[in-house]
């Protein structure tokens, strides 16, 4: 008896949690609109950003360029429960969390040796056709960096 019902509960469990990452209005390839955006000269820039389930978690995998123009790409697993999970390609990010606000919001945080070096909000448009991404972190000189990049779905 345990084990059909077992059989029966695991296929809806699995397809629930397929059909809530499908359903955010955060997945899929984001492209930036730089002519909508504000990020300061010499900050870094995410030209591409991608998410997309992983099991039941969420991968989101990020292409740009650097402050000098050169090709930047960093990969991030977890969930959207504001628990720090590592980043990797990214020599100045170690981990990065996403905590849901809403069903169109999440807040985010990068963290360097346990440290924030930078923070912010996601907001999907309620069209889910944009989404602006505006963070707040500190530039080499250690002056407070506040960066507003509009994104449009792809």
């Amino acid at each position: 008896m345990k084990t059909k019902a077992l059989a029966l509960i695991l296929p809806l469990f699995l397809a629930t949690v397929a059909f809530s990452f499908s359903t955010s209005p955060h997945m899929g390839t984001w492209k930036l609109n730089e002519a909508k955006s504000k990020i300061p000269a010499g900050a870094l820039k995410n030209n591409t950003v991608v998410y997309d389930a992983a099991g039941d978690q969420i991968k989101v995998t990020v292409d740009g360029v650097d402050g000098s123009g050169n090709a930047v790409h960093n990969e991030w697993t977890g969930k959207f429960d504001g628990k720090d999970y590592a980043v990797t390609g990214d020599s100045t990010v170690d981990t990065r969390s996403y905590r849901q606000i809403n069903s169109r919001t999440l807040a985010i945080t990068n963290k360097k040796d346990g440290k924030v070096t930078a923070s912010g909000r996601i907001v999907v448009s309620a069209n889910g056709k944009s989404r602006t991404v505006t963070t707040t972190g500190k530039d080499a000189q250690g002056k407070k960096v506040t960066s507003i990049a509009v994104y449009d779905k792809q």
